[in-house]
């Protein structure tokens, strides 16, 4: 029996450890594979746009202490600016989807109807990326540019400079956002639907009792006491948002080297950007077109990890609010 129980212990401490440094591995092979680039681009990698392979067929020279062609330059501040804006978009569209969806599901529906509900809800969540993307680029982009974007142009527009100008072809940044809150609310709905479910009977009746409504039940009892499942459910539908790829790369444009001036603007996400620029980026024979690219793969699993970092950081701090 006991050597039974130091093998499960053994077992579980090994695939412990093995998580957090498949992560760490993962760092540091992206650190010292793009060390490089990193020495060559310095800090203007991120505050500069200008993605420039230079002339492939050129000679390479050698500047900065690296082997480069003629002409290249790697900056992602527009790789930066349209990943984080469009994560953006993304959550303040999904969170109240989520929230409202999540308790119509496990308040307002019973029975089979909420069975039913359940599952399309999960089976949302299971969809593969690259089907959202289709339905964007088949459905949204022409819908959305022909009819929506005119429209909104012609009356927000006139009060929210944002969402002035030219409204596009349907492609761009509103678009990747849409697209990526279709993704995201399954995660933030399923899982608070889940919590909310598994709340105790009794602080529902005792709310009933003091004369509360059903709505006034959950806005007062039932969210507050699944708080912390709520901002944890948010920043894994964020991580979701911020690593996404085939779907944004479908609807997004592809901007290179420019800002975003209006929400119709194409741009380019860091995870989008490494997939359409990697074949290009391979016929750089001096390879530093690919080390930047794990630059920038470095740089968005840094943002994701300080993006899970904050929120750590949020539910410690909610749960000694609680505590107190």
């Amino acid at each position: 029996m006991n050597a039974r129980k130091n093998v499960f212990r053994w077992s579980v401490m090994t695939m412990a450890v093995i998580l957090p440094l498949s992560l760490v591995a993962i760092a540091v092979f992206l650190a010292v594979y793009a060390w490089p680039a990193i020495h060559f681009n310095g800090w203007g990698f991120l505050t500069h746009n200008d993605w420039n392979l230079g002339r492939t067929y050129g000679n390479p020279i050698v500047k900065n202490g690296q082997m480069i062609l003629p002409g290249a330059s790697y900056g992602i501040l527009f790789l930066i600016v349209g990943t984080l804006l469009s994560s953006l978009i993304a959550i303040v569209l999904a969170l109240p989807l989520g929230v409202f969806s999540a308790v119509f599901i496990a308040e307002g529906l019973k029975g089979g109807a909420k069975e039913a509900a359940s599952f399309l809800v999960e089976l949302l969540a299971a969809v593969p990326s690259v089907v959202y993307g289709l339905f964007g680029y088949i459905v949204l982009i022409p819908f959305l540019g022909h009819h929506v974007y005119p429209f909104l142009t012609d009356t927000v527009g006139r009060f929210i400079p944002w969402f002035g100008g030219e409204s596009g072809s349907g492609y761009g940044l509103l678009t990747a956002g849409l697209i990526l809150t279709f993704m995201i609310v399954p995660l933030i709905s399923a899982t608070l639907r889940d919590a909310l479910g598994s709340t105790p009977r009794a602080l529902r009746e005792s709310g009933i009792s003091m004369g509360a409504s059903r709505m006034e039940v959950v806005m007062h009892i039932l969210l507050p006491q699944n708080k912390r499942v709520l901002i944890g459910s948010t920043i894994l539908a964020l991580g979701r948002a911020l690593g996404e790829t085939m779907a944004v790369l479908m609807v997004s444009g592809n901007a290179l080297n420019v800002l975003p001036s209006n929400v119709y603007s194409s741009v380019s996400t860091m995870a989008s950007f490494i997939v359409s620029q990697l074949d290009s980026a391979l016929q750089d024979p001096t390879g530093m077109a690919v080390m930047s690219l794990a630059e920038v793969g470095l740089v968005l699993m840094l943002i994701s990890i300080l993006v899970n970092a904050a929120a750590r950081a949020l539910l410690s701090l909610t749960g000694s609010r609680v505590k107190a």
